[in-house]
């Protein structure tokens, strides 16, 4: 299992549209991906779930990882969650 803490740089945050790209490339993986917010968790690859938890930019969240692929998804969806976005 892989755990790393990310700040949310994206400029609306993980709402909307973001959060729905950010759901497709975690489905992408064959790894369980959980995001955990102030104790909260919910699964990563569930777009009501990611939109419950109301990550705004700034915020910071654990990803969390288990799986065959876990290193490579934590390291892209740091990557997407670490990005300015537009």
């Amino acid at each position: 299992m892989m755990e790393r803490k990310v700040v949310i740089q994206l400029q609306h945050g993980l709402q909307a549209r973001y959060a729905n790209q950010f759901v497709q490339k975690s489905s992408s993986f064959n790894s369980e991906i959980s995001i955990v917010k102030n104790g909260r968790m919910a699964a990563a690859k569930g777009i009501m779930g990611v939109m419950a938890l109301v990550i705004r930019k700034g915020e910071e969240i654990t990803l969390l990882a288990n799986g065959s692929d876990e290193q490579d998804a934590i390291v892209t969806l740091e990557g997407f969650l670490s990005s300015k976005g537009c």
